[in-house]
């Protein structure tokens, strides 16, 4: 129950959760967790320049930060958790919330991004910083790519489907809303376009996304507590999306213990599960694709 000892993962998202500590205290309690709280000095929310002073409440971007928050505490339960809050969910601010975020943690989890524009390399600079692992959702409308999703230096997180027999798990395919596809405006990074299966997506240089995936459809979602009321309702919830995956990946990282970037991915440190069947407007393919990059990180 130590994983990530010694780490801070900073979930990076818009908008204030009021609940955001409470909640999580209920999640751990119910599932044996360790407490994460801020009164232990596992967790601290801060605006997006790191003061005290918290935006106004959403209770969509509520349910997703008690997600982000609660699964990277269950994949690494030693890490502490920096959450960082921007005021809205403009890029500016998003941005200036990752700038602190970057400064503050080794391991940073996005669960946010736009269509792609042209641009948009201008703020990649935001997701470069020495010695910090950046993860984004890849999104959840399959094909084509997003950004940051698309930006060179990030870890881009796609997402699957979990399969299962009664309760014991029998396969994962690629989810249909997992988002992926050739950057228009991108590059690849060398580690990706070295890759020997870079090829068959015929992305001709630009970067593929995603890198990674884990499980992301609601079909096989995540139990999560919420306890700031949406669209009628509080409490426990199912939530899926590539919002999930990401910070099961970031803290996967942080288990692993090592800067995760485009070079760890595609070299072989990492061992995945091939995802070869499903489809989000691309096909799954044997090694690497555009649903699922080079598969769920299994170990």
């Amino acid at each position: 129950m130590t994983a990530g000892a010694g780490t801070t993962i900073a979930i990076v998202d818009a908008y204030n959760d009021p609940t955001a500590e409470a909640d999580l205290n209920v999640f751990s309690s119910t599932y044996g967790l360790p407490a994460c709280t801020t009164a232990n000095g596992c967790f601290q929310k801060v605006n997006q320049t790191g003061g005290t002073k918290y935006p106004k409440t959403n209770a969509g971007w509520a349910l997703e930060i008690s997600l982000d928050v609660q699964w990277a505490h269950a994949i690494a339960p030693g890490a502490k958790i920096l959450l960082v809050e921007a005021t809205s969910n403009s890029f500016t601010n998003l941005l200036a919330a990752e700038d602190y975020a970057a400064n503050h943690a080794q391991y940073v989890s996005n669960s946010w991004g736009s269509s792609e524009f042209s641009g948009e390399n201008a703020y990649d600079s935001h997701f470069s910083h020495s010695g910090v692992s950046f993860f984004v959702s890849s999104g959840d409308n399959g094909t084509p790519a997003e950004y940051p999703s698309s930006s060179p230096n990030v870890i881009s997180v796609g997402g699957t489907t979990l399969h299962f027999n009664g309760n014991t798990f029998s396969s994962e395919t690629g989810w249909s809303g997992s988002g992926g596809g050739c950057s228009v405006y991108e590059t690849a990074t060398s580690a990706q376009s070295a890759f020997s299966q870079y090829g068959q997506v015929n992305c001709g240089g630009k970067r593929a996304t995603p890198d990674v995936s884990l499980d992301a459809d609601p079909a096989s979602g995540l139990s999560v507590y919420d306890s700031t009321r949406y669209q009628g309702q509080k409490g426990w919830w199912v939530v899926g999306g590539t919002s999930a995956s990401s910070p099961m990946v970031a803290a996967r990282a942080v288990v692993a213990g090592s800067v995760v970037n485009s070079s760890y991915v595609y070299g072989n440190s990492i061992n995945y599960r091939d995802i070869t069947s499903g489809n989000n407007g691309a096909s799954c393919l044997v090694g690497y694709d555009l649903v699922t990059g080079r598969g769920s990180w299994t170990h």
